[in-house]
């Protein structure tokens, strides 16, 4: 858990305001008692963790795929290859969607802008240092080239809502 008590804080008022603007039928589904806080929700999403990513073709078709998710500072930081259609269309036109599942035990669904942290001109975001420290920590320093062969995104979210019916049962050891 990386999140200081601000970003806690922002990511608990985004989890209650997106429920609580739900529909109906998704707020019968993700009542208080199944889902998490967003103190718990950061204890939980440590690591990487394959999200379902859904992009937008120039033609408005809806595209999914699978990326490396990370769930850092309150959002998340996802990567792919420079060229893959995904940067395209997220430098294009940057709404996008996550999706987290694990099983039925947990689902975490989030909307928001995609935002380039390592752009191939222009300066980095200030946060990319610290991103990239923690990445090549994860993959190793020498799994990719950095600055020419991957693009890294932060994922601004607007709405974020999560499915968790049991958090023990997230917890446990062996989880």
């Amino acid at each position: 858990m990386r999140e200081i008590p601000e970003e806690l804080a922002e990511l608990q008022v985004l989890l209650d305001t997106s429920l609580a603007g739900s529909t109906n039928h998704l707020r019968s589904i993700i009542a208080a008692d199944r889902t998490l806080t967003a103190e718990q929700l950061t204890a939980v999403l440590t690591g990487m963790r394959t999200l379902a990513l859904s992009t937008v073709t120039a033609t408005g078709e809806p595209r999914i795929s699978g990326v490396d998710g990370h769930f850092l500072h309150g959002r998340w930081y996802f990567g792919t290859a420079r060229n893959a259609a995904k940067a395209r269309h997220l430098t294009a036109r940057p709404g996008a969607s996550v999706a987290h599942l694990d099983g039925e035990d947990l689902g975490v669904f989030t909307h928001g802008t995609a935002e380039t942290l390592n752009p191939v001109s222009g300066e980095p975001d200030p946060e990319w240092p610290e991103l990239r420290a923690y990445l090549e920590d994860h993959y190793g320093d020498e799994a990719f080239d950095w600055d020419h062969d991957v693009v890294y995104f932060r994922l601004r979210p607007h709405w974020m809502t999560v499915y968790a019916p049991d958090f023990a049962k997230l917890t446990a050891p062996g989880q």
